[in-house]
């Protein structure tokens, strides 16, 4: 409680006036502001891999760090690109995610094989349309 000017105000009201003002505001979604949303395309996926699933043993953590480096320093990559999922385990590299074309699709495949090896790449990723 509050004493303003010899009265007692509860203490939420403020908080209640704010609250009013903030629900008058329309919500901004992602897909309003342009940037991608891959929500509905994540859920979608096949769920063998996930980042869940990475194993948290030291080599693991290196060869997707690795991976993720060389993806997000190649600047010629979407940012659908760059936000691919990676998932190591076992030495094995799993991608997954939406990127613009095949294009991509293929470099990112070949920077994880070069890490990894081609022999132990999955390139579950797909080409948003």
């Amino acid at each position: 409680m509050f004493i303003l000017k010899q009265r007692l105000v509860p203490a939420f009201a403020p908080a209640s006036v704010l609250l009013l003002l903030l629900s008058s505001v329309p919500a901004a979604t992602a897909q309003t502001q342009g940037t991608p949303d891959n929500a509905g395309t994540n859920k979608s996926q096949n769920q063998s891999a996930t980042a869940d699933q990475q194993k948290n043993n030291v080599s693991d953590r290196e060869l997707a760090a690795k991976i993720r480096r060389s993806v997000v320093s190649d600047k010629s990559l979407s940012m659908y690109s760059h936000n691919v999922k990676i998932v190591v385990a076992g030495g094995s590299a799993t991608l997954k995610g939406p990127v613009h074309s095949e294009a991509e699709k293929q470099a990112i495949g070949q920077k994880a094989a070069d890490i990894v090896g081609a022999d132990k790449v999955s390139n579950e990723l797909t080409i948003k349309q």
